[in-house]
């Protein structure tokens, strides 16, 4: 009886496994929630009053910035582009070449200081690179190129990899009066691969948005 048992015990051992290696499972990746993308259409924002007009996406918003750390932007002429479907907004914040600037300087506390200053050329373009810098920790790759559009409007694409917290941002200037920067943001935590679909999208009209860009 004990050889018996024995035998069967062994059959099992060598068959099982034998048996699992034949079976149909398959495992399955991690996947995202498909993503249906409008179609592309645009639309010129071209506003009274403001220094600068663009042509945007058909199925984006138009939404003035009304806030800067809690408080009131420096000027009247910031705005976001609101992709409500698609949980992103890119910012776009303005500011006067020689112009007032405002700033918050944080305190060990936490909270902000009120400053203000002068908006100077050069510090606005190194402040641009600082704050595209704030995301190397995350960022896997990190691209910048200089454009000048047909429109005689000229700056600098970054264009950023990995879970940075802004895969793209960029800035346009006339270098003398104007002054104006962009930058993507979703609402949600980073994951490359999941946002990889919407960045691509986006970035058509990121592009459509800068080569329509104009000064007034």
């Amino acid at each position: 009886m004990y050889c018996f048992k024995k035998k069967y015990v062994l059959f099992f051992l060598f068959v099982l496994p034998l048996a699992a290696c034949n079976s149909n499972y398959t495992s399955k990746k991690t996947g995202y929630f498909k993503i249906d993308l409008p179609e592309k259409k645009y639309i010129l924002f071209n506003e009274p009053g403001m220094p600068y007009s663009f042509e945007y996406p058909a199925y984006a918003y138009i939404v003035k910035d009304s806030t800067y750390f809690d408080a009131n932007p420096e000027n009247d002429y910031w705005r976001n582009i609101d992709f409500r479907n698609l949980n992103a907004k890119i910012f776009l914040s303005y500011k006067a070449v020689g112009g007032k600037a405002l700033y918050k300087i944080k305190q060990p506390n936490g909270s902000y200081k009120d400053s203000t200053g002068v908006n100077r050329y050069d510090k606005m373009i190194n402040d641009a690179f600082n704050l595209t810098n704030k995301n190397d920790d995350v960022a896997t790759s990190k691209k910048d190129s200089l454009f000048t559009t047909a429109n005689k409007v000229s700056g600098l694409l970054f264009k950023l990899g990995g879970n940075a917290a802004t895969q793209r941002q960029f800035f346009m200037t006339d270098t003398t009066k104007n002054f104006i920067r962009g930058a993507l943001y979703f609402y949600a935590s980073p994951n490359a691969d999941s946002v990889k679909p919407v960045v691509d999208f986006i970035q058509k009209d990121i592009d459509h948005l800068l080569t329509t860009f104009r000064w007034k």
